[in-house]
This record gives structure tokens, C-alpha cells and sequence, in this order.
């Protein structure tokens, strides 16, 4: 943690994303001032060094209901500044004391040639995944998971997903156009991900097919509570390498209203990071957090969400590489 100095024209450090002395370490300045960056992490697109990067992809071209998940990576860095120059909780430690992670920016292509983003997106994030960085990114609509996982299977092989969302994803399409709701058909159609295993968490819609895929429903969660969701991600995904795709609308609307497609009865943010917690043992290889439109939500409880679910899977693959 960054501590005061004895400038008196500039008692505290401020402005860690750019000058910050160290890759390592966390940062304290006042939450409403500084330059933004995820948990005031160094803004670079220098890796030397770097174990983990988070990535901001703002993209919602390919959504069905309202649009506005492109300001998602922006709303996520503001709320995470809430989080600066504390123990972070619930891990007791600063996630950033041996793990050296940068804010990478933002993902880019041309507006005016959106049919092209998803291919400047994957092969992006596999610059980052070459240069041996774990990479966590910032959506954008749920279909830039589908270039995120194209880039890690890549790497890695057939991943198994572990999926929290509302909605399935499996609706069909004709192999070319791909949207929000169509990605995880594409995926295993494709031998990206592996449906054996692979489990989607708090589903509330119907899709016309699993894909082979395991499903906890919403109305499943109160019957089976947390521990037993735990177990079925762990019994269904096994020790392979594994993704992490978080879909925001996996939470009640109470939880996340500033979304595009709000499903009521879904968990509270309390059951997703608890089980999130939990989920050490599985093999992560990547993640992300995405669908957060800010233009519907109200003093930033979305994002403060989806801040959150970002910042616990950086201290849980903290711990990780620190054998706790």
C-alpha cells in the first residue's frame, strides 16, 4: 500500500495507474480523484513482468434487447476505485503484494466495421495470452466471450466453461452471424469448449438446447444453497483448464438493474461471490465479467458488482499463485 511522503505539496501519492513505482502493491488515494484505471492498476501495454492483465472490450453490437454494455469497462474502473488502499476482503491481504497485475486498456477496431470486431478482438487477447499473461477481461456484450474463448482454447485446448447467467446462449444461427444469445452453441459446435465439462449457474430462460451442457436453474438455488452449487462446478468441470464467464444478469435485478436483459430471481451478489470464492481448485485459465449498461443503473450497484466479481477472481487466482 502506497504510504504518505514527506512532500508537503504532495502529502499522498495520487495517480498509480501512471505513476506508480511498482507493478506490485496497492494503491491508496482518495477514491473520487486519481486516473482510473481497474483498482488503480498500472494503465501499460508493456507485459514484462506482468502475471495477470485486465481488459477492457467495449462492444454491444450484437445485442437483442437495449443496448449500452460498451460503457460496461469504463463503470467497472470507476467502481473498482472503491476498493483502493485496503486489505482486500475476503482475503485478508493485498491480492497485488506478488501478483503483479496492469490494466491493458481497452480492446479497439473500427466502429465503422463492427462484422470485424470479433476477430481483432480474439487475436488481441492473444497477443496478451502469448506473451504469458492470465488475461480478465471487461465486457462489452456477452458475445465477446466467444473471441476470448477462441483465443484461450488456442492455447490451452477445449476448455471447460463455467458460466453464470441468466440465459443459456445456445440459440441457434447460420455459422457466420453470431450474437449475445448464440455464442455458447458456436463454441461447442466448434470443439472450443467442452460440454461435458462445462456448467451453466442460475439459468431463468428456456434455449432450445443444452448442448450437452449442465444447468443449475434459479429456482434450483435456494433448494440445493451454496455449497452444493460449489460442488457441481467442481464435480462437473474437474481438474482441466477451465473458463469463467460472468454475466451480470446472473444477478436478481435488485442486485443488477444496469443490464440489457434483467431476469428476475437470480442470485444475490452475497451467493455469487461466496460461491465464486470457492472456486480455487478449478483450473482458471481466463475470465471475464461483461454485460454491465450503466445507463440503467442506479448509484453505480451494478457496477460496484461487477467490480467486485473482478476484483475476487483476481484475489482468488492471487492465492493460487501463492499456494494458500
Amino acid at each position: 500500500m502506497a504510504e504518505p511522503t514527506n512532500d508537503p505539496l504532495r502529502p499522498r501519492p495520487t495517480d498509480n495507474a501512471v505513476f506508480g513505482p511498482s507493478l506490485l502493491g496497492g494503491a491508496a488515494e482518495p477514491t473520487y480523484g486519481g486516473v482510473l484505471s481497474f483498482m488503480r492498476r498500472r494503465l501499460t501495454r508493456d507485459l514484462a513482468g506482468v502475471d495477470a492483465v485486465v481488459w477492457g472490450i467495449p462492444f454491444d453490437s450484437a445485442v437483442s434487447n437495449r443496448s449500452g454494455a460498451r460503457f460496461g469497462p469504463q463503470a467497472i474502473r470507476r467502481a473498482s476505485a472503491i476498493f483502493d488502499g485496503d486489505p482486500q476482503y475476503p482475503f485478508e491481504a493485498d491480492p497485488f503484494a506478488a501478483l503483479a497485475v496492469v490494466d491493458y486498456g481497452d480492446a479497439v477496431w473500427d466502429y465503422g466495421r463492427p462484422w470485424e470486431a470479433h476477430g481483432l478482438i480474439e487475436r488481441q487477447a492473444r497477443e496478451i495470452l502469448d506473451a504469458g499473461c492470465h488475461l480478465f477481461s471487461l465486457g462489452g456484450d456477452h458475445s465477446v466471450t466467444w473471441p476470448l474463448l477462441k483465443a484461450h482454447a488456442a492455447v490451452y485446448g477445449a476448455l471447460g466453461l463455467v458460466m453464470f447467467d441468466a440465459h443459456q446462449d445456445t440459440w441457434p444461427d447460420d455459422g457466420e452471424r453470431i450474437d449475445h444469445g448464440s455464442f455458447v452453441l458456436r463454441a461447442v459446435r466448434e470443439g472450443v469448449i467442452d460440454p461435458d465439462r462445462s456448467i451453466q449457474v442460475g439459468i431463468r430462460t428456456h434455449a432450445p438446447e443444452t448442448c450437452g451442457i449442465e444447468i443449475i436453474h434459479g429456482y434450483e438455488l435456494d433448494d440445493i444453497g451454496i455449497f452444493g452449487v460449489i460442488r457441481r462446478i467442481e464435480n462437473r468441470v474437474g481438474s482441466g483448464a477451465a473458463y469463467m464467464t460472468f454475466d451480470i444478469d446472473c444477478l436478481d435485478p435488485a442486485f443488477a438493474p444496469g443490464t440489457g436483459t434483467p431476469v428476475a430471481g437470480g442470485l444475490s451478489s452475497r451467493e455469487a461471490l461466496s460461491i465464486l470464492r470457492a472456486l480455487g481448485d478449478i483450473g482458471f485459465v481466463g475470465g471475464d465479467v461483461v454485460e454491465v449498461a450503466p445507463a440503467y443503473d442506479h448509484a453505480d450497484i451494478t457496477a460496484i458488482a461487477a467490480s467486485t466479481v473482478a476484483q475476487t477472481y483476481l484475489g482468488v487466482l492471487a492465492e493460487t499463485r501463492r499456494g494458500d
